[in-house]
């Protein structure tokens, strides 16, 4: 059964927090302040790495395996997400914008013709 409960205590929200600290942190004693160093080029390369591994581990079939790649797409999104000065709770706001529109409708009103 798939869990839709948010938790009691928001770890994305911890998160986004932590990203954004990072974002003046030393490059050599934070992974997340060294891929900000390197820019935006070096975290859509990761987040695509990481939608392979994604890939891969959903064909595996293996549900620990893709909980886990999920979490590592979700990590470097919201790393590029801070990098740009937004956060999860952007995405949130945007997501409840369209619940309830036809995604067919929302794509029309984004890309008319």
């Amino acid at each position: 059964m798939i869990d839709v409960a948010p938790p009691a205590d928001d770890v994305f929200a911890r998160l986004s927090a932590t990203l954004a600290m990072r974002r003046n942190a030393d490059p050599k004693s934070s992974y997340t302040a060294k891929l900000y160093a390197k820019g935006p080029d070096a975290i859509l390369k990761k987040i695509g790495e990481e939608v392979a591994e994604l890939i891969m581990a959903s064909k595996d079939g293996q549900p620990n395996s893709i909980a886990r790649e999920a979490a590592d797409v979700v990590f470097h999104i919201m790393v590029l997400l801070a990098f740009h000065g937004l956060s999860i709770g952007d995405v949130r706001r945007e997501l409840a914008r369209r619940e309830g529109i036809s995604g067919i409708e929302e794509k029309r009103a984004r890309w008319p013709g």
